[in-house]
This record gives structure tokens, sequence and C-alpha cells, in this order.
């Protein structure tokens, strides 16, 4: 009688430490393979009502670095780059945030613009001017919900960093800036270089503008599909730079 009470102990233990440990798992999603807790933060809805979320890893404490993955709906390259960051190691001290989507409207519908049909990348209050067709940049700065939630995010933020991913061109805007730093970029992610137009109400211009002491570029992926391979060479790039703020703060 006395082995089987001890044996039915000792399975009502194993039991209570799995229900346990079940438990935790529901409580905490956010923790994966790495260890790493990603917080999901509800940052806006689009023109259709579609919820944007932001997705902050690493270091709540340290300087914080934003990834766009994409906001042109025709131009979904960089969101399986943003889905790679957030299954990888978050750079030890840095405070590593997400966009997956900043238009998801467009995506849905395969437009550069979103259901407004607003270029979102002409949307931004810097040097905004009224534009037409493709670029169409909407009524007024900041008219898009959208845009809206950047902007919002960014100046609670501050990033020292942020990088918006784009297609086709297969290369990184250069700034006076920051040459060094998107050289660098450009080098890792096997990416060439280009001068691109300060164009009126983008998202980065308007960036360097509020942030001075900031680096916020383009990096423009090649056309098509994303592979895995080209996806984890990009994350790669993007939290290699992204220490480099720990030695600037």
């Amino acid at each position: 009688m006395t082995g089987y009470r001890a044996r039915a102990l000792t399975s009502a233990c194993v039991l209570i430490v799995a229900a346990t440990a079940i438990a935790v798992l529901a409580i905490a999603p956010g923790v994966g393979a790495t260890g790493n807790r990603t917080t999901r933060h509800l940052i806006g809805h689009s023109v259709r009502g579609r919820a944007i979320y932001a997705y902050e890893r690493g270091d709540p404490n340290g300087p914080a670095v934003l990834v766009v993955g994409s906001i042109h709906g025709n131009e979904p390259g960089g969101v399986a780059v943003a889905r790679r960051l957030l299954k990888v190691q978050a750079p030890e001290g840095i405070d590593l945030w997400v966009i997956l989507n900043l238009n998801p409207d467009g995506r849905a519908a395969g437009t550069r613009g979103n259901a407004h049909g607003v270029d979102l990348n002409r949307n931004f209050p810097w040097h905004w001017r009224h534009l037409s067709g493709a670029f169409f940049s909407g009524r007024r700065a900041l008219s898009e919900p959208e845009s809206r939630a950047a902007y919002r995010l960014i100046e609670r933020l501050q990033p020292w960093l942020s990088i918006w991913f784009h297609q086709p061109l297969a290369a990184v805007s250069v700034t006076k800036r920051s040459l060094a730093l998107e050289r660098r970029f450009a080098h890792l992610a096997e990416l060439g270089l280009a001068n691109l137009p300060a164009y009126p109400g983008s998202a980065t211009s308007w960036e360097r503008h509020i942030l001075p002491d900031s680096t916020a570029f383009v990096a423009e992926l090649p056309g098509g599909t994303i592979g895995a391979r080209k996806a984890h060479r990009y994350a790669h790039a993007v939290l290699t730079i992204s220490r480099y703020g720990l030695t600037s703060q």
C-alpha cells in the first residue's frame, strides 16, 4: 500500500509540474527558442481598419532601432526580413522595434498606395507638397492613419537608427550624414549604393529633420520574392550595424 501511495504521489507531482509548465507557456507566448521576449504593440489601424503592430525585442532601456518591412503595398520583400528579425537573437543592449507592414490595405490590394490611393512615403510633414498620380501625397501632410501611426511611434522612440525597406533597386540610399554606416550596411547586405532624391514628404527625410543626430535610410531590395537565405543576410546586416549605437550612447 505504501508503494502504491508513493507512486500515486509521484504521478501527481509530475502532473502538477507539467500543468505549471503549460501555464507558463500560455502566459509568455513572446518567449521563443532564442530566449528573447517579443512584445507586440498596437500602434494604429489602416484606412480599412486593419491593425498595425510594432514588435519590440531586446533591451527596452537600450538605444532604439526601428525597422519597417514595407510601406508600399506592392513592395513586400522587406516583410521577410522583418519576420526574420523576430526569430533571431536580438542584439544585446539594443531596443529593437520592427513593423512588418505599415500599409496592410495596399498589400491586400497589391497597390503602392493605401486604400485612399495615397503614397504613404510622400505623406510625412518635411517638405510635404501636393503630388498626384502614382505618388499622390494625400490632402495634407499626415492625412493618413498609417503615416500618423509611424509618426507617433517615431516621435516617442526617437530611434538612433531607422531602416525602411523598399524594392526593387537592390541598392542602399546614401546620405552625407551617415555615409559610412550606409556603406557598411550595403557591404554586409551585398547591395549597391544609390544617390536617391530627397523625395518630398518621405519618412526618412522627415526623420533626419526632427532627429538630427540619428540615421534613417532606405534599403532597396531586389525585386520579387526574398528567399530565406537573402532574408537572413539582410537581417544580419541590420543587427550588425544596430550594435554601433551602443558606442555612441
